[in-house]
């Protein structure tokens, strides 16, 4: 049935999400719910009043115990190294996010400005665009990286509170809001960073163009590397199998929601456009040097979405060493970053970060004009 899941990140700070276990034939299943998106975690693991999840995707999972119609224990994120155990409660047929007393009859839709860290040299900017039905909100942060993906929660008495938790990322953002804007804004990520935001109603507002952000140092380089695959093999991009073939390169790793967005929407790009001449490789950038560790994350993700192109291992672990992986480009920002080069070898276009589906729009236009882009670029 349905729980309210809560992951304590302090002494006053609760972040919930709602999950359902479902019975299987074989044994059960754990459904993760993010507004419309189900993440589904079917590793469960009993041991006599011990329950143990294993996420689907991300290097980590929940150690429970099992209370009647409570579980207690804790949620433990292995990519991280430090702040890594988050306490955990969930308790059985609560269909709420938060716990309110909301009557709100509100139905609009607002679309922000949204500064985080203001005035401060970490200061960035975001757009933060929501749907309020009925005092229940639903939408997302967009920064110059990628997304929030589904956020979802209440406006309850000038009180905003929304959340997200995938089995990498445990997101919540609570405001307060008058009539234009949001006050005294805060952002949790797991127990491990928090940041204060503001913003303002603006319906014009635009993050810069990521084509623009990442881009090479001399215009007529050509992009080159050499990494070893999940068997071990070294593959190169000079290997004959790129020679004449559009080629998409990711730079992405395994606990990168974002990523995970990616993957899955090129995983069935590169099943449609293969045939046509189409070639795509993941460059990994893991949070551990550790080559089978690796190769045991990546691995899974790419089962998980059914990926049949290529992955390599760079042994990197941070946008600083993409960098230096990759030094004909200027920085890498973002994961993940998407090389798009043309069947002469050139780079034709760099994107920074990605729009996954809970942006809407901002999704559909990235898969049209991507479409568009490459049939082009095959036709040449």
């Amino acid at each position: 049935g349905i729980w309210r899941g809560v992951l304590q990140l302090n002494d006053s700070t609760e972040l919930p999400f709602n999950f359902e276990i479902i019975k299987t034939a074989q044994s059960f299943r754990m459904e993760i719910i993010n507004v419309n998106e189900r993440i589904i975690a079917d590793e469960l693991t009993f041991k006599a009043d011990s329950l143990f999840i294993k996420m689907p995707i991300f290097d980590s999972e929940f150690r429970l115990k099992i209370m009647d119609t409570a579980l207690t224990g804790n949620w433990i994120n292995y990519a991280r190294q430090n702040d890594n155990t988050i306490a955990f409660k969930a308790i059985y047929n609560e269909p709420k996010r938060f716990i309110t007393t909301n009557n709100s009859t509100l139905k609009t839709k607002e679309r922000w400005k949204v500064i985080f860290e203001p005035n401060t040299k970490n200061e960035y900017s975001s757009v933060g665009e929501f749907n309020f039905n009925n005092g229940k909100a639903t939408g997302t942060f967009t920064t110059e990286t990628g997304d929030y993906r589904y956020l979802e929660g209440v406006l309850d008495k000038g009180k905003f509170m929304v959340s997200c938790f995938d089995g990498a990322h445990a997101f919540l953002f609570t405001a307060y809001k008058r009539i234009d804007s949001l006050i005294n804004g805060q952002f949790y990520s797991g127990k491990h960073s928090y940041e204060k935001w503001v913003a303002v109603q603006n319906d014009t507002f635009e993050l810069r163009d990521p084509e623009k952000l990442t881009y090479l140092k001399d215009s007529k380089s050509t992009l080159n590397f050499s990494f070893k695959n999940l068997e071990g093999t070294t593959v190169s991009l000079t290997d004959k199998r790129f020679k004449n073939k559009v080629v998409i390169v990711q730079l992405m790793g395994s606990w990168c929601p974002n990523c995970m967005d990616e993957t899955k929407f090129l995983a069935k790009f590169y099943d449609q456009y293969q045939p046509k001449g189409l070639e795509i490789v993941g460059l990994a950038f893991e949070r551990t040097s550790d080559f089978n560790k690796s190769v045991a994350n990546v691995t899974r993700l790419k089962n998980r979405f059914n990926a049949h192109y290529e992955f390599l291992i760079t042994g990197k672990t941070d946008a600083n060493q993409a960098s230096e992986a990759l030094p004909i480009l200027n920085k890498v920002m973002a994961f993940p970053t998407t090389i798009i080069i043309d069947k002469k070898g050139r780079v034709r276009k760099i994107y920074t970060g990605f729009y996954g589906p809970a942006t809407g729009n901002k999704y559909d236009q990235y898969v049209e004009q991507t479409t568009l882009f490459i049939e082009k670029l095959l036709k040449e």
